[in-house]
């Protein structure tokens, strides 16, 4: 069974590093209506390009998705 990408991206969370993904990870975490349980990267990607207004680029979210993938391996 693999894990949400929501889940996924918890593993990129940090108090202290600063990176993009660290950031969207920290702000994923307090949105509380992230689609947690999705695996479908239309699904956030729409989510996000709606209500994510923490995200700088949607590169950022591209770029997790492509660690979320290769961890799928």
């Amino acid at each position: 069974m693999t894990r949400s990408f929501y889940h996924y991206l918890m593993t990129e969370r940090d108090g202290n590093m600063k990176d993009p993904i660290t950031v969207f990870a920290n702000a994923a975490f307090r949105d509380t209506d992230f689609p947690k349980q999705s695996k479908d990267y239309h699904e956030i990607s729409h989510y996000l390009e709606m209500y994510g207004t923490y995200l700088d680029s949607m590169t950022i979210f591209d770029d997790a998705w492509e660690r979320y993938q290769s961890t799928k391996k």
